[in-house]
């Protein structure tokens, strides 16, 4: 009786404790370690939400680049911070659920090491061209591919655009050369440079160069159009049946987090995803917004991993 009575008290000290430190938190800055460079889709999408979570909780919410081995980097140092909630990763869905399947070793494990706290939004890829570059499809591309083997060069600025690649070189039997590079700046500068003629990236990433006429669209990696590249066809629309692949952004905390600061930032970011300003903002950023809980985010997390393992394994790509 003594016993269930001290677990009893101890439970609700517990419970005190989290309930006060969800109130208090967060009394200093917060850092969010975005794991790729500054000015990739992650990036932008990870400091607009940073921004409005400086104004909402009155306490500076920043990003810090630290990109590198597919983001693995990044994440490493995200999932062996102190559990304070003081530190948060822009996860991605190269960093949870496909790399563990690339590199033979992360220094973390995506399943265990992180507290899932809400998916941010999906973001369509899209493969793009120089202006020079002769064809304007997908087709074309692949057509030219055929005529001149191992002729086309494609910059690969992360994971995500490196698996796309190989599963467009497996379905399609055209052999192109991946050019894999550590995130999109450096990428674009070589691209809009005239080094390199194709690019896959996020609509983020490509879609001011794309409106400004130095880059044209050839497909974009989602089954249907897309409001956010309009006029752009799906690669499933050319020739590539059932084609699909989107990238996507969420929050993380490390494991052990109080669980009281991670539905905190869950009730936070869910306010902010559900603005029609921040719907409107991560539309033009190339985001399609989501939402939900932690719960959800774990059970999407589990069903992208069961997808991609199987695809990545069989078409042999490994992290470099």
């Amino acid at each position: 009786m003594l016993r269930s009575a001290r677990w009893a008290v101890g439970w609700l000290a517990l419970l005190w404790s989290c309930a006060s430190l969800a109130q208090t938190y967060p009394t200093r800055p917060v850092k969010i370690i975005v794991p790729y460079q500054a000015g990739q889709g992650t990036d932008v999408v990870a400091r607009y939400l940073a921004d409005h979570l400086s104004r909402t909780l009155g306490q500076r919410f920043y990003v810090e680049n630290k990109p590198g081995a597919g983001g693995n980097i990044g994440a490493e140092q995200a999932a062996h911070s102190e559990p304070d909630g003081y530190t948060l990763l822009m996860g991605t869905n190269a960093t949870q659920t496909m790399n563990e399947f690339m590199y033979p070793s992360m220094g973390f494990a995506p399943d265990k090491d992180f507290a899932p706290i809400i998916l941010v939004g999906k973001l369509p890829l899209v493969i793009t061209a120089s202006p020079s570059f002769a064809g304007n499809s997908v087709a074309d591309l692949i057509s030219a591919a055929k005529a001149k083997p191992d002729r086309i060069d494609i910059a690969l600025p992360s994971t995500t655009a490196r698996v796309i690649f190989e599963f467009l070189k497996d379905v399609t039997g055209a052999p192109m050369f991946g050019v894999p590079y550590k995130g999109s700046a450096t990428a674009m500068t070589d691209v809009l440079g005239g080094q390199v003629p194709l690019i896959i990236d996020t609509v983020t990433a490509v879609r001011t160069q794309i409106d400004d006429g130095k880059l044209k669209a050839l497909g974009i990696t989602v089954l249907k159009p897309s409001e956010l590249l309009p006029g752009v066809k799906p690669v499933a629309e050319q020739g590539v049946p059932d084609f699909e692949m989107a990238g996507w952004n969420a929050f993380y905390a490390p494991r052990d987090t109080p669980q009281a600061i991670i539905e905190l930032l869950n009730g936070e970011f869910a306010k902010a995803l559900a603005l029609p300003e921040t719907r409107k903002r991560l539309h033009e950023l190339g985001l399609d917004p989501a939402g939900g809980t932690p719960a959800d985010l774990a059970r999407f997390e589990t069903r992208e991993r069961r997808k991609w393992g199987p695809v990545i394994k069989a078409t042999g790509l490994q992290g470099g």
